[in-house]
């Protein structure tokens, strides 16, 4: 193991044990803070790996809120927990991966199992039942890892979720894309031939691609919002991921090196 990655390791792991009680306490008394600490955690590790952000645009104030974004790596967990207090919707199998799942539990994350077609009806109803209750719920549309520079066609199910957000009398939730574009390591313009060693694609072993990123030099990332769009009762679902992924599209090619 190189030393910059061990020593970037232990400071993660120390943090992570000093924060988890806190956390868990947190959820168990339904404190407010169980929201908010995950984002302390998360602008913690960005300053421990090096990792840049420059942002563009904000969060926006408004709930019920989903946010839905590209994804290209594990890092996107760690730049976007730190940019505002938001849960995850995650891959079922992700609950059991060895501390990855507990980490994500903390998170208050949602798990679903995006291949059982017959249950994204319970999955949305239950992103819809915390949207609801005010969380901002991060959505990644392409149901997986893309390249960094492309974006993978949005999948519409869950934004659907939206939708079950409604509570009576409420007359339209928020969709607002948000998205990511990695563009310098060591200070130079990540272009097609470095962006694999940023994205992480599902069939890569996570602990290699872990340690080579943390062995490295800064990495910078630019994280764009977008601007929040109204969803209604009446809204088209599928109609709405279209425009969403242009946007994502659009804000990933502005955000070039």
């Amino acid at each position: 193991m190189r030393p910059k990655a061990f020593v970037r390791i232990a400071a993660v792991a120390a943090l992570a044990l000093t924060l988890i009680p806190l956390q868990a306490l947190a959820i168990r008394r339904n404190w407010r803070l169980a929201g908010r600490l995950p984002t302390f955690f998360h602008r913690c590790v960005l300053a421990i790996t090096g990792v840049r952000v420059e942002t563009r645009g904000r969060e926006d104030g408004r709930r019920p809120l989903l946010i839905v974004a590209n994804h290209v790596s594990w890092l996107d967990i760690i730049v976007l927990g730190a940019a505002a207090p938001l849960s995850f919707i995650a891959k079922s199998e992700v609950a059991g991966w060895p501390g990855i799942g507990a980490l994500a539990r903390l998170q208050r994350s949602v798990f679903i199992e995006r291949q059982a077609r017959h249950k994204t009806g319970a999955a949305a109803s239950a992103i819809g039942e915390r949207m609801r209750r005010g969380d901002a719920m991060l959505l990644f549309a392409e149901g997986t890892t893309g390249d960094g520079i492309h974006i993978l066609p949005f999948r519409s199910a869950l934004i659907g979720a939206a939708r079950h957000a409604l509570a009576e009398g409420e007359e339209a939730a928020f969709v607002q894309p948000v998205a990511l574009r990695y563009t310098r390591r060591d200070g130079l313009p990540i272009g097609r031939t470095g962006m694999p060693a940023i994205s992480w694609a599902g069939d890569l072993d996570l602990v290699p691609h872990l340690m080579a990123i943390l062995a490295g030099g800064p990495i910078d990332v630019v994280l764009s919002w977008g601007e929040a769009i109204s969803f209604a009762a009446g809204t088209d679902r599928k109609a709405l991921t279209r425009d969403l992924e242009q946007v994502v599209g659009r804000l990933v090619a502005e955000a070039r090196p």
